[in-house]
This record gives C-alpha cells, structure tokens and sequence, in this order.
C-alpha cells in the first residue's frame, strides 16, 4: 500500500518542488546581475539544480537560464546606445571604453558565478548534448550577439582602441592593462579579427607609410635605422603587452614593409657609403640586421655592397697620385671590409664572396701596376732597416699581401719585379730575415705551384753555394806563401736564376786583380764537372770596405766598387781632374759623376771638388780630404742611386711581355700537337684554360698568325677558321 502510494503523488511533488526551486535559483541569479546580496547558501542552490536535474527537468531549466541571462544582456546594451556617439575629445572615447570594460568584466564575474551555481547542469546535460554551448559559452555568445555585434557600439569600441593606440605611438601614455583587457574580450567574443585587426593593420600601414616618407626626407640614414628599431621594438611590446599574437607576423611585416621594404634603395643611395667611410659599425649592423627582415632586403645591400667596393677601390687602383700608397691603402681597405663582413655582416658567405669578386675586379683594372706596386712594398718590409714589425708582426703583414696578391691576374709581372728585388737585397747583404725570405717563398710557392718559384729558390741555392766555394777560397789564400791583404767575397750567380744585368768593364787595381784571377781559377776548377759554363765578372753590384787615414785618425770607409777604385787613386796622387779619373777607372761616364757627386757633394765628403757646387761639371778637379771629420770610426757613404726610372719600369715589363708571348706560343704548340686539328674558338678557349695571366684575343690571334708563318702549324684550305698541326 505505501508503495503505491508514493507512485501515485510523485508527479505532483515533482511539479511543486520544480517551481519553488527554480524561483528561488532565478531570484539568486537576478541577485548576481544586480550586484546584490543572495539570499540563499550556495551550497543550497547547488544541491538545489541537481535535485532538479534528477527530476529529468534539465531541459526547461538550461531553456529557463539561457532566457533570464539573454534578458539581462540585452538590458545592458541600453547604456552604450544612450551613450552620446558624436564626440570630439578622445576623453569620451576614453570613458566609453572604461564603461565597455566594466560591462565586460561584470558579465565575466557573473556568468563565473552562475556557472558554479549550475556546474552540475554543465556537466550532466550540457556535457551529453554535444550541439548544445556550454554555460560559459553561452554566457559569450549572448554579449556577442546583443552587445559587441551591434554595429555602433562595435565601431565605437574598435576605433576607441585604434585612438588609444595612436596615443600611444605618438608618445603618449595610455591604459594598456585597459586595451589589454578589451582586445581580450574582442578575442574571447571570436570578432577579433574581423571587427579590429583588419582595421588596425590598415592604420598601421597608412600611418608608417606616412612616416616613412616623412622622416627619409627629414633624417640621415644612421638615424633613421635607429628609429626603425626601435618602431619594431615597440611594435613587438605591444604585441607583448595586449595585443593577440595572431597579430604579430602581419604587424611586423606591414612596419617593416613600410619603413624598410618601400625605401630600401633609397636608403643604400643615401648612407651605405657614408656608413662604410665612416666605419660605422654599429649602424652597419644595424643596417644588415633590418635588411635580413625584408623579402628581397639582403639581396640588394649585397649589389650595393660589392659596387662601394669596386668604386672605392677602384680610386685606389686607378688613379696615379696615390701609387705611393697603393698597397698599404689596399691592405686597410680590406682589412676594413674584412671586419664589417665579419662584424656587421654575420659573416654572410655571400657577402664574403661578393668582396673577393668585387677587389677581384677592380684590382685589375689597371694591369701590372699593382703587381709592381706590391713587389715593391714586400721589398720595403724584407729590407734590411725595416724597423717597423717584429717577426710575428712581419709574418702577418706577408699574409695579408699574400690575399691581396691572390686577387692579381698578372702574377708574371709580380714575379718579375719581385725577383729583381730579392736579387739587389740578397747580393747587397740588405734583407732583413732569412727566415722571413723563406717564409715569403714558401708562401708564393703554395699559392702559385712550384714553377712559379722555381728560379727564386735557386737565388737561394746561389747564395748558399757561394758561400762554400768561399770558404774553399780563403782556405786556399791562407795556404799561399804570400797571402793577400785583400779580404774578398764574390757571389757565384747562375745566370738564368737572377736578373740580367748590363756588362760594364772596369780596370781593377793590381791586388784586386791578382786576387779575382785567383779566385777565378778556384771557381773554375770547382765547376770542371760542367763543361759549357762562362764565368762573366758583374762590377756594378760589388762593394768594400777600406781602411783611411784621416787627420783625426784612422776611420773605415763602406762603399762601392766604383767608389772604391776612385778613391784608391788617390793613394796615387793628389788630384785628378773628372777626364783622368774616368780613363783610369774605365767607369761610364753617367755613373762616374754619380759616383764623384756621392763622394764629395753627400754628407760624408771624403773628396774636394773644385769648384764647390751639389752637381759635378766638366771642369771639375778632384782631391783628398784629409781634414775629413766623423763621430763614427765607421762610415757608410750611400751610392747616388738613380730612381728607378720609367724606362727601366717599362724595360722591365717589356721583358715579361716577352715571357708572355714565349709563353702562348708554347701553349699553342702544346695543345696543337695534342689534338692534330682544331677550330680557333676551340683554340681559344683551350688557350684561356691553360694560360695563367690575363691575355686579350688580339693578341692570341697575332701569335697564332706568327706561328703560322714559321710553318708550326696552317690553316684549313677550305674552312680558314680551321687550323692543323705541323709535324
């Protein structure tokens, strides 16, 4: 009975009990979006729902919430369509978005506090019906849909936040934890990107378009990098501080597009060589770092890169005045652009390679002289004298002209003004290291391949032979019955080794005489093993050291061969006129008076000359200075050396023109020899592969002719382009 009972009255306690309990949850509700004390436990009214939700009402109670909170939404739009829309100071923005945020943040409190209430609705029947939002969820849909989505308010609201941005990036100070707060709203309410990112990036782009022109006319380029900096910098903080980071990539490429990507020439035009002049490497890298960030920025600053290089170094290379100071300008120059690759550029192969091609390039603009040049000043850095550089200073200094040199074509040209030097600092005694020599040697040998050096070393081997053959010598001088006052030392030369030098007869004194036949026959039976060699005497290069007598006393003299056998003469008599001196030496006549003028117009003047004057005339007689004074007890008096002159510079070249053409002929034989027949542009183009200086077509295409004419080889009789060798 009790049980039938209580099947039969349950429906209509449910029915009760359903209507109580849900006026009491509405009236805690209402309580919540008022802002006003509940009455009820919230325990109560959570025990409350899910009593409800066990009564299988979920479905009117979910129907039954969604209203009430839609009611409420939609009496809170009237505050912003009440709001007066047409407003000129940005304080009002300012106070409608404050009123917007507060509505926003109320609605978030309160649907968190009435979501706990009906948690139990949230995860029992809204978890089970999938299509249905979650409280939550509902609670965002419904400010969405009667609030962010009315069409005044939303534009209000987005152009609110726009103005407060602008504030901002104009220097001003603005509410960021306000921005913060709505632009998270905008998101939450998923019309982020369409009610105001899309807006924001079209006034981000006028806005730094207009700057970007504005500040390229008013600025220079080292400023406005800065400034570009630190746009992206602030850009990047408020991406940071408020702003969604789906918004980050599109924001930072429209700044840099505008303020980098639309002027990147004009930037390049107006400041990369100032920057370069200057040293500006903070700003270089500055500038290589901004360009790395737009599509098509690193490409450009190369080509601008490698053309200051060609334009600045080709004024090193081509203009005349500055020979002087050729190599050492190039060598900062590169040490230079070495440091902002390596600094500034990341140390960018590419931009690594483009300065290799660009000093290349306008290194050979102007053939030979700076071959020249650079042989010259390794011979300033090897000679005896050069105090400038320890060894290890020195050692660096030879790799750096090695890179330099790595650049020339005309390696030949070096080599020959190289090799005429090597040749004056080892026969004089004037280079500064052996070890140094060596080490230069071994350098230009790893770098250009065995042949290339092949006669530099035998200098060497020359040098080394002597000094044996000397040692030979002065052992068979000690083993005479009379031996000789003369200390003499001679340089055994082969030939082909050492620069040719002209012949010049000379008429030694008796002792040197003796002694050089001596000697003559030493060198002589020492070589008998080789049949064909000729001894060939070379005055011009020798030098002494003789002992005089002075009124002050006794002093050594260091001179020439020439100023030597002058000034022996006059153990012979007193005076002697220029003509007297000239037969008795047998020296030309040029450097006769080069030779007189260094022993009586220099600063150690051994010699009078009547009469007195700096030059050395016809008339002009000769005698002893015995009143000749002088701190030291040995005196070096310098041979007045011609500089060297244009006709030697050119000599010089003609000869390794010379070389050059001895050298194409045997390449054309080489290779003719090898393919029997052969068209000229293949000809050509295997002459290119083979030859090692840079060589125009012109002048393949007369040594072709020439040996046509000496019959190494002929032309096809039907097709002239044709050639075939000649056996």
């Amino acid at each position: 009975m009790i049980s039938a009972s209580c099947v039969v009255n349950r429906p209509k306690l449910a029915e009760n009990y359903t209507e109580d309990t849900w006026l009491k949850l509405r009236d805690a509700v209402g309580a919540i979006q008022n802002s006003t004390s509940i009455k009820y436990n919230l325990e109560e009214l959570y025990q409350a729902v899910e009593n409800l939700c066990s009564y299988k009402v979920s479905p009117t109670l979910y129907k039954q919430l969604r209203q009430v909170c839609e009611d409420h939404v939609q009496a809170q739009i009237h505050q912003f369509r009440e709001y007066p829309f047409i407003c000129i100071k940005s304080l009002d923005n300012l106070s409608f978005l404050k009123r917007m945020n507060r509505c926003w943040q109320d609605h978030c409190r309160q649907t968190i506090m009435i979501r706990s209430i009906f948690l139990f609705l949230d995860r029992t029947y809204v978890l089970q019906n999938s299509l249905l939002p979650s409280i939550w969820d509902t609670g965002l849909e419904l400010f969405r849909i009667h609030i962010v989505s009315d069409s005044a308010v939303q534009k209000r609201t987005v152009d609110g936040i726009l103005e407060q941005i602008e504030l901002e990036r104009n220097g001003e100070t603005v509410d960021r934890s306000l921005l913060r707060s709505l632009l998270g709203m905008l998101s939450d309410l998923q019309v982020y990107k369409d009610s105001f990112e899309e807006q924001f990036l079209i006034e981000t782009n006028r806005l730094y378009a207009a700057e970007g022109q504005r500040l390229m006319q008013e600025r220079d380029v080292p400023e406005y990098l800065h400034h570009v900096a630190r746009r992206l910098e602030e850009e990047n903080d408020r991406i940071m501080s408020y702003l969604d980071q789906s918004t980050q990539k599109p924001l930072i490429c429209c700044v840099e597009k505008q303020l980098l990507g639309e002027h990147m020439t004009a930037i390049l035009q107006k400041g990369l060589s100032t920057l370069l002049d200057e040293n500006r490497v903070t700003e270089l890298a500055l500038l290589y770092q901004l360009f790395s960030k737009v599509k098509g920025g690193l490409p450009t600053l190369l080509q601008f890169w490698r053309d200051y290089i060609k334009s600045f170094g080709g004024e090193i290379v081509c203009t005349p005045e500055k020979d002087k100071d050729m190599v050492q300008d190039l060598l900062d120059f590169k040490d230079k652009m070495d440091n902002v690759a390596q600094n500034c550029f990341a140390r960018n192969e590419g931009f690594i390679n483009a300065m290799k091609e660009a000093f290349e390039t306008f290194i050979n603009k102007r053939p030979n002289k700076p071959a020249e040049l650079i042989a010259k000043y390794v011979d300033s850095k090897l000679r005896a004298g050069n105090k400038e550089a320890t060894e290890e200073e020195l050692e660096r200094i030879l790799d750096k002209i090695m890179i330099i040199f790595r650049f020339i074509h005309g390696k030949d040209v070096f080599e020959a003004f190289y090799k005429k030097d090597l040749a004056k600092r080892l026969l004089v005694g004037k280079s500064a290291s052996v070890d140094a020599e060596k080490s230069m040697l071994s350098k230009l040998k790893h770098e250009c391949g065995a042949a290339f050096t092949s006669k530099l070393e035998g200098m060497f081997k020359d040098m080394e032979l002597s000094k044996d053959i000397m040692i030979q010598f002065k052992q068979y001088m000690q083993n005479q019955s009379e031996p000789s006052n003369i200390e003499l030392t001679v340089n055994i030369l082969t030939m082909g080794y050492w620069p040719s030098y002209t012949p010049m007869e000379v008429h030694l004194c008796l002792d040197c005489f003796v002694i050089c036949h001596q000697l003559t026959f030493n060198i002589l039976r020492h070589f008998l093993m080789f049949a064909g060699r000729k001894l060939q005497w070379q005055p011009t290069l020798g030098h002494a050291v003789l002992k005089a007598e002075f009124k002050e006393g006794k002093k050594e003299v260091q001179v020439s061969l020439f100023q030597t056998l002058v000034l022996l003469m006059f153990n012979e008599g007193e005076e002697f006129s220029i003509e007297e001196i000239r037969t008795a030496t047998g020296i030309e006549e040029g450097e006769l008076r080069r030779t007189l003028q260094s022993l009586a117009c220099g600063k150690a003047r051994v010699l009078n000359k009547n009469p007195r004057g700096k030059d050395v005339e016809d008339g002009d007689r000769f005698n002893f200075n015995n009143d000749f004074k002088h701190k030291l007890f040995r005196i070096k008096i310098n041979q007045i050396q011609m500089k060297e002159t244009v006709e030697e510079q050119v000599s010089t070249t003609e000869r390794v023109f010379q070389d050059r053409q001895y050298q194409i002929d045997a390449a054309v034989v080489r290779i003719m020899k090898m393919r029997k027949t052969l068209s000229h542009n293949l000809l050509v183009s295997e002459l290119y592969n083979q030859l090692k200086f840079p060589v125009k077509p012109g002048d393949l295409k007369k040594r072709i002719e020439s040996l046509i004419d000496r019959d190494y080889m002929e032309r096809d009789k039907e097709t002239p382009n044709q050639y075939h060798y000649v056996a």
